[in-house]
């Protein structure tokens, strides 16, 4: 299994100058990998339900996170691509080598408790899906797509795996046709996104922690920096930045345009999301969705006797597509933390610890699934336990990338620095505010 690069070998290196195509003028399509593969991947099971759970339960009032994020969450992607491409190393490779192993046990420990939860209801909202179309056993299901997601982690070549998943991802660009389609109350929308409000209530509150949780989300710092350092073996004449900082012009610029075309790509997307789910759900009374049927309700005025299919195929193909994300950020997290041979670029036996703990994760998810009772409050409460859970994640590496002895002349500064810090605070006050509003009753 190979690593998700869009091309391999030295000839086709995105970084590498062109006589005809200057660097100001990037060949859009070359450029793109981890940046694109990571925010397709952001728009998993778990953040449709997140996204379409606000919607109904809010109309259009959270609709302006979807903006406001967008230039954080591409920010701290920047940055954990900037440290994979600088140093060489994954998030964890960084924190044992330059900070003390019990912080970075507990960054693991917390990345595998987020990752398993949410890989876990990925599964069970991929196999709830699919009942909406064949009806069956959900523990079959649930077994059906962990063993095909190992198998194919374990067997195939990740790039083509990738191409053929995002062929399933499209049918997510329904919601945009159900935008155009469905009565959206435009007024009410810019005034939603305009004049930003928060429902200081403890429902507000922790859809604002979910809502942030499902797009600025641990394991895909983790993934995004893995990939970096990994695409240094997949291009022969790329080396870490520390080493070769002439390389750094390039590589820097090709880490903003794929980062921002995946983050764009994924904020869009929930945008619609989130603007559908309000104008056909909330406009109509339906203010809690409860079950995977009532969210295909959403793609009717589109798709109309074909909403349950579309919706199926959305969430079978993300989820397909998120599953290796999850379970390979994890692995790479415990790889780097234990100093084993990591990457999908290795072969099966030389790396076996690595791809062991890739089958163990998505087993161990398949556990989790199997014990959940509702899958689309599975989904939501796995992102506000990554939007938790963050917080700390995000202030190590925002602390580790601004080091000059970790990232040489690379060190993360100005607007890039402010935004990560900014994205770090908000994610605090949001959560803090979601917990002492919860607390508030037992006092």
């Amino acid at each position: 299994m190979s690593v998700p690069s869009v091309a391999t070998g030295e000839a086709d290196d995105p970084e590498a100058p062109s006589p005809t195509v200057g660097p100001s003028k990037p060949r859009l399509l070359r450029v793109l990998g981890p940046g694109l593969i990571t925010g397709a991947s952001d728009d998993d099971p778990s953040g449709i339900a997140t996204y379409g759970q606000a919607g109904a339960q809010f109309g259009y009032g959270l609709c302006w996170t979807m903006l406001y994020t967008l230039p954080l969450m591409a920010a701290v992607q920047m940055v954990s691509a900037r440290i994979g491409r600088t140093t060489g190393h994954g998030i964890a490779g960084v924190l044992r080598e330059h900070y003390p192993n019990g912080l970075l046990q507990g960054v693991v420990i917390l990345l595998l408790a987020a990752n398993v939860l949410n890989l876990g209801a990925d599964l069970g909202a991929m196999a709830d899906a699919l009942a909406l179309l064949v009806p069956g056993p959900r523990w079959l299901y649930v077994a059906l797509f962990a063993g095909t997601c190992a198998f194919m982690q374990l067997a195939l070549q990740y790039t083509r795996y990738v191409a053929v998943l995002k062929w399933l991802t499209l049918s997510l660009f329904a919601y945009l046709g159900v935008v155009i389609l469905a009565r959206v109350s435009w007024w009410d929308l810019g005034v939603a996104i305009a004049l930003p409000r928060i429902d200081l209530g403890g429902g507000g509150l922790t859809a604002l922690v979910a809502l942030f949780g499902t797009t600025i989300s641990p394991y895909l710092f983790f993934w995004q920096a893995a990939e970096e350092a990994e695409d240094l073996h997949a291009f022969p004449r790329r080396r870490d930045l520390l080493h070769a900082p002439e390389q750094g012009g390039h590589a820097l610029h090709r880490i903003e345009v794929d980062t921002l075309v995946g983050m764009t790509f994924s904020n869009v997307v929930a945008l619609a999301i989130m603007v559908t789910t309000a104008a056909v759900l909330h406009a109509n009374g339906v203010t809690d969705i409860q079950t995977s049927a009532q969210a295909a309700e959403a793609l009717r005025p589109l798709a109309g006797p074909f909403s349950a299919t579309v919706f199926a195929l959305g969430i079978i193909g993300t989820g397909l597509l998120a599953v290796p994300v999850l379970a390979g950020s994890a692995a790479y997290a415990v790889g780097e933390a234990r100093r084993w041979p990591v990457g999908f670029g290795r072969r099966l036996l030389e790396a076996r610890a690595f791809y062991g703990t890739v089958a163990l994760a998505t087993l161990v998810g398949m556990a989790v699934s199997l014990g959940a009772v509702d899958p689309i409050r599975a989904l939501y409460w796995s992102a506000v336990v990554n939007g938790v859970i963050a917080v700390p994640v995000m202030a190590v590496m925002m602390l580790a990338a601004a080091r000059a002895d970790v990232m040489g002349a690379f060190a993360v500064r100005g607007w890039l620095k402010l935004l990560g810090w900014v994205a770090t605070a908000c994610m605090l006050l949001a959560v803090l505010a979601m917990l002492a509003t919860a607390a508030l009753p037992l006092i």
